[in-house]
Order: C-alpha cells, then structure tokens, then sequence
C-alpha cells in the first residue's frame, strides 16, 4: 500500500510560536532539515516526530493534525479519514483537543501482530483506552496487560509505553489522552 504524505500544521504552530526553524529544532529535538521537509510537505513525520513536535510547542497531537476552527465553544467535526503511519498506527481524531476539558480523542488501528511502542509523554498525561474492536494489550512497567472489546484501561502516560495486537484480525480502541491543567494552559489562576 502506498503511503499519502500526511500534512500537519507545523508552519502556523512556529509561526505562533514567534520560532525560526533552527529555534524550533532546538524546542522540538527535530532537525532543521526535518522540519523544513515536513513544513513543504516533501516529508511525512512518523508518530514518534509528531509526539515530539507536540511537546515541544506544548501543543496536544490534535492542534498539528487538525484544523481547530473554535466557534462558540466547540470545533470543527474531526476528518473521517485516518491518518496511517508509515509502519506504524493509523489513527483518527474522534475529538479534537478541548481546552475546557483538557483532553482529546482518537481511535487507533493496530494491524495483525502489530506492536507500537511510545515514549514518555509530558508529566502528568493520562491516558485511557477502550477497546472496540478484536483484542490489544497494553505494555505498562514491562508488563503486557491483556484488554479485549468492551475493556477499559487507565493509565499515568508519562512513562514509557506500548500497544500490541496479538490477534490475527484488527483491533481498534478509542484513546483519549488528558493533559494536565498547567502543561497547555498555563498556571492555575491562583498561582
């Protein structure tokens, strides 16, 4: 299967972040030449560049992969269509990052046999998935934890993780990850 060039929002990110491209690699942790690529779109980022960008703007996933129009509250519906990683998760914005509630949703599909692996994100992520679909086991402290459809799973995200299928069919589950307060909003109002 041929990949498509998956096109985020890195320009405007940096853009409103005040960065040249050499401040944002410093930020990120991506190369000058990385971000240069992804910006022009001769470039997809694999999910691990596109968790590292996020961190280093402080931004949630969905503010580079969605367009967040806000209009009284809410944004715009999330695109049907999935974004696949090459060699990696397919994944699609079921809600997009909202401030009020300081999380977002995804479903993510893991092939047959399929593992991803994820680093640390920022503190105090939580993250919690349910599975919809087939059978996943979480990788938590070195150890697999089975879920199969209809399980539910929470877990602090931010320590080194991990998904798996060990099915021969797909799995899917929803993940939604909730930021704390002051990692994308700034400091509580009686700080």
């Amino acid at each position: 299967m041929t990949e498509t060039t998956i096109r985020i929002h890195l320009r405007a990110a940096r853009a409103r972040a005040g960065l040249s491209l050499a401040q944002a690699a410093e930020l990120t942790g991506v190369s000058k030449a990385m971000l240069g690529q992804i910006e022009r779109g001769e470039s997809s980022p694999t999910i691990a560049t596109l968790w590292k960008l996020a961190r280093g703007f402080q931004l949630p996933l969905t503010a580079l992969i969605e367009d967040l129009v806000q209009t009284t509250g809410t944004f715009t519906p999330a695109a049907a269509r999935p974004l696949r990683f090459e060699g990696s998760i397919a994944m699609r914005t079921i809600f997009p990052f909202d401030p009020v509630f300081g999380s977002e949703t995804f479903l993510v599909t893991l092939d047959p046999g399929q593992v991803h692996l994820s680093a640390a994100h920022d503190t105090g992520v939580v993250e919690d998935i349910f599975v919809t679909e087939g059978a996943v086991e979480v990788l938590l402290d070195d150890l697999w934890k089975p879920c199969r459809a209809g399980d539910g799973l929470r877990f602090p995200a931010d320590r080194a993780h991990g998904y798996r299928n060990p099915a021969d069919s797909p799995a899917a589950f929803h993940n939604t990850l909730h930021y704390p307060r002051t990692a994308l909003f700034g400091p509580p109002e009686d700080a």
